[in-house]
């Protein structure tokens, strides 16, 4: 699923036009840091943070091979899953809080910068 989620903005970039890709382009920090704010702000509501933890899970399977002559052999092999879990951790609300204030604050001058940015890809690609 990540991997889909992750070749989906490529697409989307792929299709855009000049004007749009410098616009997003612009504006891909303001993007991400408006994502952590909200996601601390979530995690100060709630009072613990998520985690995602990988567990791998190994079980014992039948595996087959073809072989040159066209016959098929069985042999023991393991069978490999990744499973990603999450889980509540507990976190320092006076730090996240901080941490939230601080990136609120980069958040302010940040956009300025974009606007900024955006301006000079409107008079660079007129549309």
């Amino acid at each position: 699923m990540r991997r889909i989620l992750f070749v989906l903005p490529l697409l989307a970039a792929a299709c855009a036009t000049p004007r749009e890709a410098c616009i997003s382009q612009a504006s891909a920090d303001l993007r991400t840091l408006n994502a952590l704010i909200a996601e601390t702000q979530g995690n100060i509501a709630r009072g613990f943070k998520y985690e995602t933890k990988q567990e791998v899970i190994t079980t014992k399977a039948f595996c087959e091979l073809k072989n040159q002559d066209g016959t098929v052999s069985t042999y023991p092999c393991d069978d490999v899953e990744t499973i990603e879990r999450r889980e509540p951790v507990a976190i320092d609300l006076n730090a996240e809080q901080s941490k939230l204030n601080s990136m609120i604050q980069r958040q302010k001058g940040l956009e300025s910068q974009v606007n900024a940015a955006i301006q000079q890809c409107v008079a660079v690609y007129p549309e």
